[in-house]
């Protein structure tokens, strides 16, 4: 026996003897913990030296309206490297990892433990419009994912540390350990246990202590509440809170609108041109929308407007209120398209960071309108703050995350009031509208996503192509009674037979009882025909449409014990409800930790 395999045994041996499985849990989650912590430094230490490379001292020398090449240089690498070295498509991480979980059994592919470490700060560091969070979740989930399955731990095990994963990155990231778990639960719809809160704690207190360990006390959002909230603002958190859904599901609109365009353009080199050019123009315009963004949240914080949207032709107009309420506007408007075209033209990043960047600009044009309109003098900082909250109660459905991460950033809970009221009505108003987030949308299309509800959950999981029973003996719509007879009925220990053409293509079914009385009456062999006596199926399953809530549904209507299944019109099997149920119940046994 290799040297390697009897390791890996004695390795198994005594995590059997020396922990049990919830102990086991904790440790790797733990070890995933520091594992994220150090990805999120990579990423953002990579991403940080190329920026400062491009747009640093190296070349202060150059007028910022060269800038515009940057983009396309970028997203030029990624397509190299994605197209011609990876020869796979990286995917958008919380997409990826979502579908893993529902379709995959939380398995992801072993090179997404490293696709988006050099892909995501080219592009963010060459300009991209987008954040780090996702590339850094689906890099952890990927190890996280291979460490459970190194050590043979069940489905429910390797969920939970895939959402370990989720959870530390966003510790990591933000130093906010609460936001990072309730991210982890919201987005991933984790369930809520005893068993899976300790290995998310810890997950997370992992991460954030390797931040500190790396980083110090330096924080990604710097800002201190100086202004106390005041009861009589209420109205205006409340006007915020409808604003933010109105944006939200403007930002939803642009971003698919913009997929879809994209994906008319069939060829990715197009695509990447295309999409090179659109940035680098709009960052020409509006150099604010270079990176992640976070430097220009921190200035629009501290109300520094000449250094948040500087650095171009509009630096003589911001010393006048107006002028600043629409190049705020302008910069929103163009960050939600420039982050859309990064993405949509082959750019390896996430929403999150600007979803940031745009809640603070809109909440910040929001206050900056309401003072000089003169209906009352609000907080600036505070309603900026409150502003990204609403953005990611709207866009991202995540009202907890967005409560507890601004909380947490702002070292208290002064806003915990406003923060509920704003997140609370954005995300009730776009979960009317659009029930799904941007992350699942697509997803829940599809009939890919897990969500909060149980049932739901174990429908999704389940695979019908391994419910699919084969040993139905099909027959020919010009067969006659007798070769029914001797082909069918002698053959099978079925009462249904499918019915198909030449092509295989399904056309109905005949049951036995259909044919019970004359199968012995010979004189009627040659007489009676198939097409005579088959019968519509009273549902037909769809492999190409039909989700398992589908199929459930399509049982409840029908009241039939069997159904046929069809992709692409030829026949593929039937469906029996008593197996449905038997694997329904198997899943929700392995779903238990």
């Amino acid at each position: 026996m290799p040297k390697s395999v009897r390791f890996n045994l004695n390795l198994l041996r005594l995590k059997n003897k020396y922990f049990s499985q919830q102990q086991f849990l904790i440790l790797l989650s733990v070890l995933i913990g520091f594992a994220s912590g150090l990805v999120a430094v990579v990423l953002k230490n990579l991403s940080y030296f190329i920026q400062q490379l491009l747009t640093g001292k190296y070349l202060a020398t150059y007028h910022y309206s060269y800038y515009f090449i940057f983009p396309l240089i970028g997203l030029a690498l990624v397509y190299l490297i994605v197209n011609f070295i990876y020869k796979r498509q990286v995917g958008q991480g919380i997409v990826v990892t979502l579908y893993s979980i529902s379709r995959k059994k939380g398995i992801l592919e072993r090179f997404q433990s490293y696709a988006s470490l050099i892909t995501a700060p080219l592009t963010i560091g060459f300009g991209g419009s987008v954040g780090l969070e996702a590339p850094t979740v689906v890099t952890g989930a990927s190890l996280g994912s291979r460490l459970s399955r190194y050590f043979k731990m069940n489905q429910a095990a390797r969920t939970l540390l895939v959402g370990c994963a989720a959870a530390a990155a966003m510790s990591s990231i933000f130093k906010a350990p609460i936001a990072g778990i309730i991210f982890a639960i919201e987005i991933f719809s984790l369930d809520l246990t005893l068993a899976s809160m300790i290995p998310l704690l810890t997950a997370s207190v992992s991460a954030i202590l390797t931040s500190y360990f790396f980083f110090g006390n330096d924080i990604i959002l710097h800002t201190i509440l100086e202004d106390e909230f005041d009861v009589s603002d209420v109205p205006f958190y409340v006007l915020l809170g409808l604003f933010s859904a109105v944006v939200s599901l403007y930002f939803s609109k642009v971003y698919f609108t913009i997929f879809k365009w994209f994906k008319k353009l069939n060829n990715k080199a197009i695509r990447m041109l295309v999409g090179g050019v659109v940035l680098g123009i709009l960052i020409f315009i509006a150099p604010a929308l270079y990176g992640e963004g976070y430097e220009v949240i921190n200035s629009l914080l501290q109300q520094d407007y000449l250094q948040a949207l500087g650095n171009n032709f509009f630096n003589d107009y911001l010393d006048q209120q107006l002028y600043v309420i629409l190049f705020l506007v302008i910069v929103f408007i163009f960050k939600s398209i420039a982050t859309s075209v990064t993405i949509a033209a082959g750019g390896i990043g996430g929403i999150f960071a600007p979803v940031l960047f745009m809640g603070s600009t809109m909440g910040n044009a929001f206050a900056l309108l309401v003072n000089s309109l003169g209906f009352k003098q609000i907080s600036v900082t505070n309603f900026t703050l409150v502003g990204m909250a609403g953005l990611m109660a709207g866009i991202m459905h995540a009202p907890l995350t967005a409560i507890f991460l601004i909380a947490e950033i702002t070292s208290g809970y002064g806003l915990f009031i406003p923060l509920m009221i704003t997140a609370g009505i954005s995300f009730f108003i776009t979960s009317q509208i659009q029930p799904h987030s941007v992350y699942t949308i697509e997803l829940a299309q599809r009939g890919d996503l897990l969500t909060h509800n149980k049932d739901q959950t174990v429908l999704t999981l389940m695979d019908i192509r391994q419910e699919i029973e084969t040993n139905f003996i099909p027959l020919n719509i010009n067969y006659n009674l007798g070769e029914i007879v001797k082909v069918g009925v002698v053959n099978s220990s079925r009462n249904i037979f499918p019915v198909v053409d030449k092509n295989h293509i399904f056309k109905g079914v005949i049951l036995l009882d259909d044919i019970r009385t004359i199968m012995f009456d010979q004189s009627l062999y040659e007489e009676v025909k198939v097409i005579d006596i088959m019968q519509q199926a009273p549902e037909v399953i769809d492999l190409n449409n039909c989700t398992m809530k589908d199929i459930m549904q399509k049982f409840q209507n029908s009241n039939a014990w069997n159904l046929p299944v069809v992709e692409n019109d030829k026949y593929k099997g039937f469906v029996s409800k008593s197996k449905l149920l038997t694997a329904y119940r198997q899943k929700l046994i392995e779903l238990s930790v």
